[in-house]
């Protein structure tokens, strides 16, 4: 169990550190941002769609270790998704970090199964996918800077 937990933790400071898909699209044609002021965390994320499939997709913010991993993580897992699609994958994975539940096969979402024992950091895990899905919903348009 040890290791398992050692290894989630290795998964979080990974993507804290190392965060993938970081920084402004500039061919974005979708945007929202959200705020979390409990812990100061904020996140914008960046879309460019191909038909109704995220294209590419970034972020930007600042915030703690969980917000920070969790936006990265969530770039990773969105890609090439769909709203529909989107929004099943953001169900699984507040699943996980409200109730500790792991999935049945390992994943690097599974590592914020932890995050259900710190109720003041489910915002901060779930706040990127919040801003993922509302720009979701968006029409497509320039995205002014």
């Amino acid at each position: 169990m040890s290791d398992l937990t050692d290894l989630y933790q290795a998964v979080i400071l990974d993507h804290n550190k190392r965060p993938r898909n970081r920084g402004k699209l500039p061919q974005a044609t979708r945007v929202a941002s959200g705020d979390n002021p409990t812990c100061g965390d904020n996140c914008t994320v960046y879309l460019q769609m191909d038909g109704d499939r995220i294209g590419k997709i970034g972020f930007d913010g600042s915030g703690c270790a969980i917000s920070q991993a969790s936006a990265s993580l969530m770039t990773t897992q969105l890609a090439g998704k769909t709203l529909s699609e989107a929004q099943s994958e953001f169900g699984e994975f507040r699943d996980i970090v409200t109730t500790g539940k792991e999935p049945e096969e390992f994943s690097e979402v599974a590592a914020f199964a932890g995050v259900h024992a710190f109720p003041a950091r489910i915002k901060c895990a779930t706040l990127s996918w919040h801003a993922a899905i509302e720009a979701l919903k968006k029409p497509d348009s320039p995205v002014e800077e």
